[in-house]
């Protein structure tokens, strides 16, 4: 059985309850009640144990996904730096048959340009966004079923409700 001491320098993991492998001695003649305590009990520590090992699994796991995500993050920002390079590199060339001036403002409006497109874009899309109809009309209906409740027609609510919402889902489908 493993113990809180520690043993040189292994790290020992602490000890959780656990259901026991062998038979615990006891009287063979425990009341029905006596027994139904004791499966209680042990599947309340197998449902925590298992909560444990899953918080320990996911927690650790975790961690490596914020490790990782932290070096995209560097790379993305190093990435976007590197743009101003990228541009100052490309005016640079401009200016061997251009005059200086002119090939950096070409850079620039060719960076307002490819901005001004990307915005263009981005407004298109959030401009598609609509609200979640379905999901209000449900609501509106639960609303109106939980406003009626206790008046007496609460089964014919019910039904009235469910008829709606599946015809509703049907057409919509």
């Amino acid at each position: 059985m493993a113990s809180n001491s520690q043993s040189g320098n292994a790290e020992v993991p602490p000890v959780l309850p656990s259901i026991p492998l062998t038979p615990e001695p006891g009287p063979r003649d425990a009341s029905l009640g006596a027994l139904a305590k004791d499966v209680t009990t042990h599947l309340s520590t197998l449902v925590r144990s298992e909560v444990e090992l899953a918080k320990a699994e996911v927690t650790a796991e975790v961690k490596k996904g914020v490790q990782g995500s932290v070096f995209f993050v560097i790379a993305a920002v190093i990435g976007l730096f590197s743009l101003f390079y990228l541009f100052f590199t490309l005016a640079e060339f401009l200016s061997l048959w251009l005059n200086r001036a002119a090939g950096f403002g070409i850079t620039f409006l060719v960076m307002l340009l490819t901005a001004g497109i990307f915005g263009f874009l981005g407004y298109l899309r959030v401009r598609k966004i609509r609200k979640p109809e379905r999901t209000i009309d449900s609501l509106k209906d639960s609303a109106q079923v939980l406003a009626q409740r206790g008046k007496g027609g609460d089964r014919e609510n019910v039904r009235e409700l469910t008829d709606a919402s599946s015809g509703r889902h049907a057409a919509a489908g």
